[in-house]
């Protein structure tokens, strides 16, 4: 009776000692899981909102620069200088509000025969980005300026 009774309670040990490794198996998994998604959960959700904030930006400074280069280029028909500020004056006025993340009403612009050189003509634009989404995210943060300013030359006449 006493090499039944070992045996019994051998296979009996073993049942349990497996039990209880599965038992902690899962818990383990269960709870790394978790530690680790709140650990970097924050991290993630920071670096893409930081991501979004800086295209919003990078995407509203691409499209101050449009509007000075479709300005220049629209007052390249003017035959004087008034004509062309008469030109870049109407353009912007009619067109800036269909830009992304531009709004118009925060626009300043200045066109203008260069200075440098009397066959160029400059259309210069100074955007207020303050409005914009990334003045909020964390202000520990370097940011870029709050005026986002723009040129484009373009030159008046023929070759």
């Amino acid at each position: 009776m006493d090499k039944i009774g070992s045996k019994t309670n051998f296979k009996m040990k073993q049942k349990i000692r497996g039990f209880s490794e599965k038992l902690l198996q899962l818990r383990e998994r269960s709870g790394t899981t978790a530690v680790e998604f709140a650990l970097l959960s924050p991290i993630f959700i920071l670096l893409l909102l930081g991501m979004v904030a800086y295209g919003v930006y990078f995407g509203a400074s691409h499209s101050v620069q449009q509007i000075a280069a479709d300005a220049a280029r629209t007052a390249i028909a003017g035959l004087n200088e008034t004509e062309r500020q008469a030109l870049v004056t109407s353009y912007v006025t009619n067109n800036a509000s269909g830009y992304p993340f531009v709004d118009s009403s925060k626009l300043t612009y200045q066109a203008k025969d260069s200075t440098a050189d009397g066959n160029q003509f400059v259309v210069s634009i100074q955007y207020d980005a303050r409005n914009l989404p990334i003045w909020n995210l964390l202000p520990a943060l370097p940011m870029p300026g709050t005026t986002i300013s723009r040129k484009s030359t373009i030159r008046i006449g023929g070759i």
